[in-house]
């Protein structure tokens, strides 16, 4: 299976089009559909948060490395430096009118995949974490 590396602006247009490229990889590569739903979802929230909330944020980028068993996603940008996994989770069992906003889509990536872990480097926000292969 190939690796995929994929570096776009960063807009909302944008994740569409991460979204369109990412499905045509993992078509090519016969990555099952229960995979395939799991990363696009995962691609999106992290390129959509990105694009929305990353002031200054000039790009996204995303990479994806199979392994047999897993496949290792790597999420960069260079907007300021933001750690979403140093967020709380959300209470989602409180009443919706007491919850606060926000924080679902972190918490989404967080039970999606396997290892997530965040680092600041050379000016670049690295989001990266494994999705298993299994269905």
């Amino acid at each position: 299976m190939p690796a995929f590396h994929l570096q776009l602006p960063a807009t909302l247009d944008s994740v569409a089009e991460l979204l369109d490229a990412l499905e045509a990889y993992a078509e090519a590569a016969g990555i099952n559909l229960t995979v395939t739903s799991r990363l696009a979802l995962v691609a999106e929230e992290v390129a959509a948060n990105v694009a929305m909330h990353a002031e200054g944020a000039t790009f996204f980028a995303l990479s994806v490395t199979p392994r047999p068993e897993a496949l290792d996603l790597a999420i960069e940008d260079d907007g300021p430096e933001y750690d979403p996994l140093a967020r709380q989770a959300p209470d989602t069992e409180a009443d919706l009118e007491h919850r606060d906003v926000g924080g679902l889509g972190v918490h989404l990536v967080k039970k999606l995949t396997q290892g997530a872990r965040y680092e600041r480097s050379g000016g670049l926000n690295r989001l990266s974490c494994s999705l298993t292969l299994a269905a």
